[in-house]
């Protein structure tokens, strides 16, 4: 098979099964509401019933209006938080979203005063794509590190 031959039976899964508009879903997303700050559009991306999965269940988001939530006060706490996608993989109804977040501490962040430290972040999300909406997510962001950057922790223990 051609290269040619190759790129256009790629292209045409994704397009079939649907991975290349999931992933432009969250691409938009990112842009949209994580870096525009635009939450008046979160219906648009979010499903009603959306949960993001976090490592203690207290901290779950539910629903547009917690990812909303959420989003306003980590805006708050870091006005100037700006997210970047490194690599994204998509494979049916899951987008895997590889990502770093940037910016300063100038607010109140889950308790913790401002510090006016800068820090850096990973994370990866597992996206479930549900109706052209994100209906569940499962995210590993590196909040050890957080906590090391803006001092609340000793950079090695």
């Amino acid at each position: 098979m051609k290269t040619n031959e190759i790129h256009s039976d790629k292209k045409l899964r994704e397009n079939v099964d649907g991975t290349q508009q999931n992933k432009d879903l969250v691409m938009r997303a990112v842009e949209e509401v994580w870096n525009g700050g635009n939450y008046k559009n979160l219906k648009e991306f979010v499903a009603d019933d959306f949960v993001v999965h976090a490592s203690t269940p207290e901290e779950e988001i539910h629903g547009p209006e917690g990812a909303r939530e959420f989003f306003t006060q980590l805006r708050n706490a870091f006005p100037d938080i700006h997210f970047t996608v490194k690599d994204q993989f998509a494979d049916k109804d899951r987008v895997i979203t590889h990502w770093t977040a940037t910016g300063t501490h100038r607010g109140e962040f889950k308790g913790i005063a401002p510090t006016g430290r800068k820090f850096s972040i990973t994370s990866i999300d597992i996206d479930r794509i549900v109706n052209g909406k994100v209906a569940e997510c499962w995210s590993h962001m590196d909040e050890l590190g957080l906590l090391r950057q803006l001092g609340v922790l000793p950079e090695h223990s």
